[in-house]
């Protein structure tokens, strides 16, 4: 008699296939995750000459010298379009050129430049050139977020694959949970038992890790989704555009200095600067004030007159409504940097067992399907030989 199929069974042969299916794709995205969380720290720890300056008793130099300097240095054909600046003293400034082609295919086609060069704020110095396009991090970014292939292209593998994991991560609760909560049970669900057969730490590996990290990889992942499905994120804040007044009466020397030194007045807790030089003749000069030095939510966007540095509009952080405030963590709760160390070392710990996940469950499923195989050879094997018995006989 055929014995009846349960619940949990197919439960199991959605978590299977749906593992096979998608496996690869969360491997590369949570190795890839695990190994950006700490890119920044890195970066500055290898290259600590670009971003640390030593303080001087001099004035910074003014802005729009600074910004001449790192054009030059850039080549008019990349024209700076990002200046990221912090009010410490021992911080170097960053000027960026970046320009994205829609129409490539991959991440070095789609990216037609991205390189900064960072400068001595009292000298003018140069202390780093840096190729984003190629730097290793980055590459590891593009990879992650869609298989360095073009957005439109990579973006929709990265993103239904992700989808796929939370099912996994929900139906693997399901699987993973004890028939009783006795000793033995308890034992076998929480723990690792290091002395077993290989098959068995296997098989611990992928069940209890993935157990204990079953929160902080939801909600990477749910964060993760937030990026791809639109529908998961609010309705943007209305925008309120200014234009700079390009009748020419009202004139500044350095209106990127005047824009920078009004935000420092403006937003006097702010942990750094970053610029958009005005584009078109009526642009404006867009300055964002980050409240935290390694994290992006909770910012206030200041926009000033191109030709006099003068503040057309203030949109402050406090006057955001509440879930517009929570939509602007989402990338920093993705990266953990949400929760300063600790959070980066949780959203580490959890990519890593993420990227696991799928080689375990290989093992597991491949490990079987050979018992299987080597089941059904015996079974032949021992037909074939009762079939020449009974003609020998």
């Amino acid at each position: 008699m055929r014995k009846r199929r349960t619940f949990k069974y197919w439960i199991g042969q959605l978590h299977l296939w749906l593992g096979l299916a998608s496996g690869l794709v969360v491997l590369i995205v949570s190795l890839t995750g695990c190994l950006f969380v700490f890119q920044q720290e890195i970066s500055e720890a290898i290259h600590k000459e670009w971003f640390f300056v030593k303080p001087s008793q001099t004035a910074p130099m003014p802005l729009s010298i600074l910004k001449e300097k790192a054009q030059a240095i850039l080549g008019p054909d990349h024209p700076i379009n990002s200046i990221t600046t912090y009010p410490q003293e021992n911080r170097s400034m960053e000027f960026m050129a970046y320009r994205e082609n829609d129409s490539a295919l991959t991440y070095f086609g789609a990216v037609a430049y991205y390189q900064s060069v960072f400068l001595n704020p009292y000298t003018g110095a140069v202390t780093g050139l840096r190729d984003y396009k190629y730097d290793f991090f980055y590459i590891v970014k593009d990879l992650h977020w869609s298989l360095l292939l073009n957005t439109p292209y990579g973006q929709p593998i990265v993103g239904w694959s992700t989808l796929i994991f939370v099912i996994l991560l929900i139906s693997g609760i399901v699987l993973w949970w004890p028939k009783k909560w006795t000793k033995a049970w308890r034992d076998r669900s929480f723990k690792i038992k290091w002395k077993a057969s290989f098959k068995r730490i296997n098989y611990d590996l992928h069940n209890v890790p993935g157990f204990y990290s079953l929160l902080p990889a939801l909600i990477i992942a749910y964060t993760g989704l937030v990026f791809y499905f639109s529908w998961l994120s609010p309705a943007p804040a209305p925008q309120i555009l200014k234009k700079s007044d390009t009748t020419g009466l009202a004139t500044t020397s350095d209106p990127l200095e005047k824009a920078l030194q009004t935000a420092k007045y403006q937003v006097p807790g702010a942990s750094r600067f970053a610029l958009s030089p005005a584009a078109g003749k009526d642009g404006v000069i867009y300055l964002f004030a980050y409240k935290g030095r390694d994290t992006y939510y909770g910012y206030d966007v200041l926009q000033f007159d191109q030709y006099s540095g003068v503040l057309l509009h203030h949109s402050r952080d406090k006057e955001k409504k509440a879930v517009q405030r929570l939509f602007e963590k989402n990338y920093d709760i993705h990266v953990g940097a949400i929760g300063g160390l600790t959070g980066k070392i949780i959203a580490f710990i959890a990519s890593l067992i993420c990227a696991s996940l799928p080689v375990t469950g290989f093992l597991i499923w491949w490990g079987k399907r050979r018992k299987k195989n080597r089941s059904g050879s015996a079974i032949h094997a021992t037909r074939r030989e009762s079939v020449k018995l009974t003609m020998d006989r």
